[in-house]
């Protein structure tokens, strides 16, 4: 029987490495990507292009997926975004943007596919949280990346408590500073040894996915950093 997973943010980074890890467990790879941007995902067995911080552009791609695919294992909420700032360099226009990007981008999905899971019986939800959400100093200078990304939390919670004894299960996976291309140029003089890899990630979800003893579980994938 073919195990599907939706991976939002597919061709990031990040993405890539979770797309790669799923399809070689020969998962079914739902890909989305960002729109207009022409980005193609190689490994995915399909692959939509969604607004996913638009409540309607996923209201649309929820029921074109319950049409084409049916069943649904999992789903890896991978999008996001991170700026710098203190409270005193941050505007309500700062946290809007962050909310969209790492709040709503995931808030959307898991409204749109919480009753799908219901009704299975059966899901996992996968989210992406962040070091600076849990570690007031470490969100000092990040307040509105931290306070969205806190709310991931509050989301996986309700999505537990919502869920109790209806066989779903809802994981953060919380990097410190993940070894990206990007991470590496803005970083230069950093010790890159210290960073956790994106196949790390990736292996840490497909183990969460297939263990169905974890309920609700706060991966803490820091490295040496």
């Amino acid at each position: 029987m073919s195990r599907n997973i939706i991976i939002t943010g597919a061709a990031g980074n990040l993405g890539s490495a979770v797309v790669d890890k799923f399809k070689r467990e020969g998962y079914t790879i739902i890909a989305v990507v960002e729109p207009g941007k022409d980005r193609s995902v190689e490994d995915a067995d399909y692959c939509y292009e969604v607004n996913v911080t638009s409540a309607d552009s996923v209201a649309e791609f929820v029921e074109e997926y319950q049409l084409q695919h049916g069943e649904l294992d999992a789903l890896a909420l991978l999008v996001g975004g991170f700026a710098m700032g203190g409270i005193a360099d941050t505007s309500q226009a700062d946290f809007e943007k962050m909310f969209s990007l790492n709040f709503y981008s995931a808030f959307h999905l898991v409204k749109g596919f919480l009753p799908h899971f219901q009704k299975q019986k059966r899901g996992t939800f996968l989210f992406v949280g962040a070091r600076p959400a849990l570690e007031a100093e470490a969100g000092a200078g990040a307040v509105a990346y931290a306070f969205s990304k806190q709310l991931i939390f509050a989301l996986a919670d309700t999505v537990a408590a919502e869920s109790k004894d209806k066989g779903i299960r809802s994981h953060v996976f919380v990097p410190s500073i993940i070894d990206t291309p990007p991470n590496r140029e803005a970083m230069p003089d950093a010790d890159f040894n210290t960073w956790v890899k994106p196949d790390e990630i990736a292996d840490t979800m497909h183990y969460a996915v297939n263990n169905t003893a974890l309920r609700n579980t706060t991966f803490k994938l820091y490295a040496q950093a």
